[in-house]
Parts: structure tokens; C-alpha cells; sequence
């Protein structure tokens, strides 16, 4: 499919044909940063908060965290949502505070919803009013029914759920259009008791049927179809007249990811796009257990194999592969099945085939004594533009433990033996890691400079 045919606007042809959503009432204007403009400095944020303190439903403030994330404002965004505006809404307690916090708490980014989530605690528990939606927010979600609607000319699909969170019943219709690589045209969320009159009428019109499908089915397919769109946008520009009765597709889809994360993982492995173009993904790689956090943020082509990102790995934490890898995926576990484990060969496997899109998460396991447990989360899929700088670290926090330490527990205990030169292991220590003094040794180190030349040779 051409840049031209996808520029195409299909949403009218979609709605002559019976399958535009039906909606009850106006959509309302949506008040995240992103859609509103709010003002970025701290005093504009907090005053865009009092909002959010005086609404009742808690999709209000997932839309919030939603727009929050959708700005794309660098790397190292998140870190200063976490490290910056989260402690700069603390020390201003108040309902807008409490409010703002609250509402991150729901985000898709775990590190920024535990951060947040724990402030909105502590400023409700210091006095500040609690919002009306909070409870409702932190409810499960679970997922009552699953729908489909196919236009017998195979041009569009709709797909419908209804979502009951609280008490509350929410339906999600995703529009797909088929046309155009099966990519999403409309996101909306409406009320759950809307749901089966609006498919009604669709199949009226359609002359089609309504089939009930299974909520795997339902999650893989709107999966598939965001992945589309945004192959899609990254070739060709965001489209705005796709969104213009109500919030841009970043938005809507940061708000359902969580939604959709509820629902069961379908076995089947999610395909290439037809027009596939070779994306660059940020990566966060996290050490698990580690504390203080270790962690790197590397971007690499999408297309890599696992074994070539077992490679990337090993020299961004500086180790020197000699112990058997083991990469655990949604589709089964991959690594060197001629060394006797218990896996999928890894060989010829991508790391957009195991994690297509956007907050996906796979882990990687290294050396099976010391366990060293590396949670790996597609962050972002960025348009290529620069592949002689691949791959490359753009971030992160402290030096990688050495070999044969113990593990998580073993590399603690190693750190408070070379930091006391009274403990007996001190100098047998020293002279394992081979280093003349404990002033060699620091914890604390970490340069993306010097990994990124390292993973390019340099």
C-alpha cells in the first residue's frame, strides 16, 4: 500500500456503507494536556488539575494520563514526571495536587503509576480532599462481552466490548478499516448500555451479523490494527481528520492499552505489516530486584534477532556471555535449544515478532545460577532516521553487577563488603575483581557515552 492510497480518507466511505459508530450524544471535549494546551509550567498543570478534583468518572483521569504520556517530549520524559513533577505536586498539597497525582497513578508507565499513586496517598492522608472517581479508578477492570461486526464486502470491521469497572459499564468500538491494512480508524469509548443498539443498527444497515468472539480474539485483533496505524503514522504523518470527534489516537490508545492488558494474550504470534518499514524501538532494560535501580534505555532497529539483542545486552552491562540466555515472550521461551534448554530456537526470531508495539514486555534470563532477571518494555517505536548510530544507549542508572557475584543478593552484599575496609572479605574481594582499592570500584558509575561506543565498536 502506497503513502498515497493510505493518506486516503476512508471514514466516509466506512459510514456510507453502515458502519459508522453511533454515538449517544456530543462527544465531550477532552482536558489532557495534549488535546487542551494547558500551560507546562508547574502553577498551569495544577490549575488544569481542578478539573479533574471536581469530575466523577474515572475515565477522566485516565484520558489525564493518557495525554500525559502522549507528549512526546524525549527520552528521559518519564524520569522527569517521575523524579520532577511527581515530588514538585507533592510539596503543593491541595485537591488539584491530590488530583493530578491520583490520575498518573493510572498510567501505562509502572514506575510513574507507583510514584504517583503513593503521593496521592500521602497528600490524602495529610488532608487533602479525596477525588470522587478514585476508588472507581482502582477497581479491576474485567471485560463482560466481545463483538464483531464484518461488512460483507470485507472493506471494514467493527469490534465491541463491554468493559465493567466498579459497578459501570463502558463499551470500547474499534473501527477497522480493512482497506487500508487493516489499521484502526476510529477509537471510542462509550456508555456499556449503548453498545448493542449502536452494533444493531450498524447490522442493520450493513445487512451483516453480529458474532460473539473470545476476549483473546478481541485483544489480538485491536492489537494487530493499532500496530497498522501506527506504522502508518510513522511513515506518513499523524491524521487528524481520522480523529476529529474526540482524542488523537495516541491518546485513545495509551487509555485502552491497560484495558486491553486485562484481557487473555492469544498464542498467536501477531503478523508483519504489509508495508512493514524497519521502525526504531526505545527499550528500557531493567534489572530486576536491583536497588538502587539498574537499568539501560537502549534504541535498536526493530528487526534485530534475539540472539543479536542477547548481544546488545551483554555489552550494555558490561558481561561477557559465558552462561546460557533464555528469552521469555507472550509466545514461549527462546534461546539456544542446543545447549539443552528447554525452549524455542531463537535464531531467525525478531524482537518486533515477540513484541509488536509499543509497551510490550518480554524478559531476558542470563546465566541460571546468579539469575540475573532483565525486564526488557518496548517504551517507544520512533521513526528510523539515523541507523549508522545503531545500536545506542540514551540513558540509565548505575554499573551492571559482575559475573558470578551471587545474583541480586550476592551483588548487595558485595557492594557493603568493598565499602567497609574492616569486613574480612574486603581484600579477598578486591583481589577477585581484580582491583588495586576500593576506589576503584564505584556503584554509582554509568556513562551512555562509553556504552553506546562499546556497542559500536568504537
Amino acid at each position: 500500500m502506497s503513502p498515497v492510497s493510505r493518506g486516503r480518507k476512508r471514514k466516509d466511505k466506512a459510514k456510507g456503507r453502515g458502519l459508522s459508530v453511533v454515538w449517544s450524544g456530543e462527544p465531550e471535549a477532552c482536558d489532557c494536556p495534549e488535546c487542551s494546551g494547558a500551560g507546562s509550567g508547574l502553577d498551569g498543570i495544577i490549575a488544569g488539575g481542578e478539573l479533574l478534583a471536581t469530575a466523577d468518572d474515572p475515565i477522566e483521569a485516565e484520558m489525564y494520563a493518557a495525554g500525559m504520556l502522549a507528549v512526546d517530549a524525549g527520552a528521559d520524559y518519564v524520569d522527569a514526571l517521575v523524579d520532577g513533577l511527581v515530588p514538585d505536586l507533592e510539596r503543593r498539597p491541595g485537591a488539584s495536587s491530590a488530583a493530578l497525582l491520583a490520575a498518573l497513578g493510572a498510567c501505562a508507565d509502572e514506575r510513574l503509576a507507583v510514584a504517583a499513586s503513593a503521593a496521592a496517598d500521602r497528600l490524602i492522608l495529610a488532608g487533602a480532599p479525596r477525588p470522587a472517581w478514585l476508588d472507581a479508578l482502582r477497581e479491576p477492570v474485567t471485560v463482560a462481552e466481545c463483538l464483531r461486526l464484518a461488512h460483507p464486502s470485507g472493506d471494514a470491521t467493527v469490534l465491541a466490548a463491554t468493559f465493567v469497572r466498579a459497578g459501570a459499564s463502558h463499551a470500547l468500538i474499534v473501527t477497522i478499516d480493512e482497506i487500508n491494512c487493516g489499521e484502526v480508524s476510529e477509537l471510542i469509548l462509550a456508555p456499556g448500555e449503548d453498545m448493542r443498539r449502536a452494533l444493531a443498527a450498524m447490522a442493520e444497515e450493513a445487512a451483516a451479523a453480529v458474532e460473539r468472539i473470545a476476549p483473546a480474539e478481541f485483544r489480538w485483533s485491536v492489537e494487530v490494527a493499532m500496530a497498522a496505524r501506527v506504522v502508518h503514522e510513522l511513515a506518513d504523518g499523524p491524521r487528524p481528520e481520522l480523529d476529529d470527534d474526540g482524542p488523537p489516537f495516541p491518546v485513545m490508545a495509551l487509555l485502552i492499552r491497560p484495558w486491553l492488558a486485562t484481557l487473555p494474550e492469544s498464542d498467536r504470534p501477531k503478523p508483519a505489516h504489509p508495508d512493514h518499514v524497519v521502525t526504531v524501538y526505545q527499550l528500557k532494560v531493567a534489572l530486576r530486584g536491583s536497588k538502587p535501580p539498574i537499568w539501560r534505555r537502549l534504541e535498536v532497529p526493530s528487526d534485530i534477532t534475539l540472539p543479536e539483542l542477547h548481544e546488545i545486552i551483554q555489552v550494555a552491562f558490561d558481561w561477557d556471555d559465558m552462561h546460557l540466555h533464555v528469552f521469555r515472550t507472550p509466545f514461549g521461551d527462546f534461546g539456544d535449544v542446543d545447549a539443552g534448554l528447554d525452549c524455542l530456537p531463537s535464531d531467525g526470531v525478531s524482537l518486533e515478532a515477540v513484541a509488536p508495539d509499543a509497551g510490550a514486555k518480554i524478559q531476558y534470563v542470563y546465566d541460571f545460577g546468579d539469575y540475573w532477571e532483565l525486564d526488557i518494555t518496548v517504551e517507544k517505536v520512533l521513526a528510523p532516521d539515523d541507523w549508522a548510530a545503531l545500536p545506542r544507549c540514551t540513558g540509565g542508572r548505575r554499573a551492571a553487577p559482575p559475573e558470578d557475584c551471587g545474583g541480586v543478593g550476592g551483588y548487595a552484599r558485595l557492594v557493603d563488603i568493598l565499602a567497609d575496609p574492616t569486613d574480612e572479605q574486603h581484600a579477598e574481594t578486591l583481589d577477585w575483581l581484580g582491583l588495586g582499592s576500593a576506589a576503584d570500584f564505584d556503584p554509582a558509575a554509568f556513562s551512555a557515552v562509553e556504552v553506546t561506543e562499546a556497542l559500536l565498536g568504537e
